[in-house]
């Protein structure tokens, strides 16, 4: 059911301009098919929500007490941030170790992508091909990059090499659609005249292709590798590939030493803060250039 209001016509003469044209009412739709799917979206979801609470088995948690001494572990590991059993420079040092795997899956990704893009682009490639290409890489990152890491942990054992391997397929699908997207942005008439002028496909991509769209590379690439970094943590703890991830699993999950969580969590913000302005450098400098 649509319901609709429209505004009434107003004239010039109800403004004192006798003699002008009257303007046209405006039909505003209050209510439309994408609205009323969206509230009953938000309903059913807020009555899930409402019964998950009521019907849930919380045993001998009391919710109140719990919400306090998590309110006290926040506070203990945001405010008293200390080593206990990781030395600072050991720290530095697994933080180097989280971000070299980051930066190597990167640089795995962004070589193998850098291909595969040039053939899942439409505007360079076969339909049949760019098509192949395209469905594969969307069941790659369909499937979280944990799992891949676990996929692979199958065959080469839990740690940093099943890591290195899940991360850079995750990141192979991630950087293919978007360098994929990235070349097709590159105008036809460019490419129509390399072609009428006699020149090869290697020739078009190396002369026109790559030198257009180098920006939007360097771009995405960072990105992905700010990606990579964080998911580095996260396999240090869950799949064992070492770093600050690790000692952060260890200081939470066997010592139970929220201090240290807090210390190795203002270490990771650092790091992330680090990486994001040297992106707005490299930006700010692309743009000047």
């Amino acid at each position: 059911m649509e319901m609709e209001e429209s505004l009434k016509p107003l004239s010039m003469e109800s403004r004192g301009h006798k003699g002008a044209a009257p303007i046209k009412a405006i039909k505003v739709k209050t209510v439309n098919r994408e609205t009323i799917i969206i509230q009953l979206t938000m309903l059913i979801l807020a009555v899930a929500t409402i019964y998950g609470f009521l019907t849930f088995d919380y045993k001998d948690v009391v919710i109140g007490e719990a919400f306090l001494k998590s309110l006290d572990s926040l506070k203990t590991m945001l405010l008293e941030p200390h080593l206990q059993h990781v030395g600072f420079g050991e720290a530095i040092y697994q933080v180097f170790v989280t971000m070299g795997l980051g930066f190597l899956t990167t640089l795995f990704g962004a070589v193998i992508a850098l291909f595969l893009g040039l053939l899942a682009a439409r505007n360079l490639s076969t339909p049949f091909a760019s098509a192949l290409i395209r469905g594969v890489v969307a069941f790659i990152r369909a499937v979280p990059t944990v799992l891949w890491v676990l996929i692979f942990s199958v065959a080469a054992g839990l740690g940093s090499v099943a890591a290195v391997i899940g991360m850079t397929f995750h990141s192979v699908g991630y950087l293919i659609k978007a360098y994929s997207e990235a070349f097709e942005e590159l105008d036809k008439g460019v490419i129509e005249a390399l072609r009428a002028s006699g020149a090869n496909w290697w020739q078009i991509v190396f002369q026109a292709v790559l030198p257009s769209c180098a920006t939007y590379l360097i771009s995405w690439t960072f990105l992905r590798f700010e990606i990579n970094f964080s998911v580095a943590v996260a396999m240090g703890a869950a799949a064992g590939a070492g770093g600050i991830g690790y000692d952060m699993f260890m200081a939470s999950g066997f010592y139970y030493e929220m201090r240290e969580v807090g210390a190795i969590t203002y270490f990771i913000l650092a790091i992330a803060i680090l990486l994001e302005m040297f992106a707005l450098r490299i930006k700010r400098n692309m743009k000047t250039h």
